[in-house]
């Protein structure tokens, strides 16, 4: 395949010797998938005639197509172009907590009805058709691991902020860290956990295959082939093996405190019976 036959987004596979076959078009379409931020407002762009719904699946003007979702992330189907750039741009608004620099993924799409749809050794996704409900499967796969990929990353930061808390209490048998410090570390985690299973839903089927279960098949090899359950199941392990140190080490935390606190109301105590007593000692 030469570059101008990529450019172009069709290829010739197996040209014939003789007339009698007709060559294989193969359709090649560049795939990009973004993280812009924590929410994206779609209710905006669902009054434009979308190509779908669930996800929300829109045409760009200028060419290409774009599958939104709710939590932040949106997949490009086309060549980068000034116009897909611009409706990138468009969309900065829309998004409420916007990351910095977006997490980004990108893939290549062949269209070829010769083959079973899979995902061949290059990495490339291969579909029978282009429909909007394949593109949409594609769309959803691809964002849930981008979301993974962004929670992998913030699970391991907050490892790195817990492991000198648990070094210290080994070594010199008490937290390092004040209760402010912990609770904002277990506020982390339930954050994380709300938004992968209340919004992006990592370990659930997409609606999509309710309404289209020959899919179904095909979501699966997608799934198993970007580890999405594997991924979704160790992260929550990671998650909760956070929540637990971070509560142990808040448990004792407030029990320092409340010993504190006890020791305080000794010394309040024994001072009150000293001034109690001092004046009645004087006077004898």
């Amino acid at each position: 395949m030469t570059s101008a036959e990529v450019r172009c987004g069709v290829a010739e596979l197996g040209r014939p010797a003789a007339s009698k076959v007709p060559p294989v078009m193969v359709e090649v379409m560049p795939v990009r998938a973004l993280l812009l931020g924590e929410r994206l407002d779609t209710r905006a762009l669902e009054r434009d005639k979308p190509l779908g719904i669930a996800p929300l699946t829109v045409e760009i003007a200028g060419g290409g197509i774009a599958v939104l979702f709710r939590y932040g992330a949106i997949v490009l189907f086309g060549m980068a172009t000034a116009a897909m750039d611009s409706f990138v741009a468009s969309l900065k608004p829309l998004i409420a907590g916007i990351f910095p620099v977006p997490e980004q993924d990108e893939v290549r799409l062949m269209v070829r009805p010769d083959i079973d749809e899979q995902v061949d050794p290059s990495g490339n996704i291969i579909l029978h058709e282009k429909t909007t409900e394949r593109l949409q499967l594609v769309a959803d796969i691809l964002a849930k691991s981008l979301v993974l990929s962004h929670y992998e990353t913030r699970i391991a930061d907050i490892f790195d902020r817990i492991e000198p808390l648990a070094a210290t209490l080994r070594e010199k048998g008490r937290a390092g860290a004040s209760g402010k410090e912990l609770l904002r570390h277990i506020g982390d985690v339930l954050l994380i956990q709300q938004k992968m299973v209340g919004r992006v839903e990592t370990g659930e089927k997409p609606e999509l295959l309710w309404e289209h279960p020959e899919l179904e098949r095909h979501y699966m090899r997608l799934a198993d082939e970007y580890e999405l359950r594997d991924r979704d199941r160790a992260l929550d392990r990671k998650l909760d093996v956070v929540c637990r140190t971070v509560e142990t080490l808040l448990g004792l935390v407030q029990t320092r405190s409340s010993l504190r606190v006890e020791w305080y109301i000794v010394l309040l105590i024994i001072a009150e019976l000293l001034l109690t007593t001092y004046p009645l000692v004087l006077h004898r």
